[in-house]
């Protein structure tokens, strides 16, 4: 499953913490289809990957 990288300072910048969220252990593709749907925008910082499909243009515009 594919997921962008979101660094830490661009993060801060867009309050990241608002989003839902799981853990890097967790299963990317468990949580698409159990949560998100497969079409979720998701990107990793840190030790968590994020649900940013509320707001596309952190995946597209900001994340890496």
């Amino acid at each position: 499953m594919r997921t962008k990288t979101l660094y830490r300072c661009d993060a801060q910048k867009i309050d990241i913490s608002r989003f839902p969220n799981f853990h890097i252990t967790g299963s990317i593709t468990g949580m698409k289809k159990l949560y998100y749907g497969k079409n979720a925008l998701l990107v990793h910082c840190g030790s968590w990957i994020y649900n940013v499909s509320s707001e596309p243009e952190v995946y597209y515009n900001i994340a890496h």
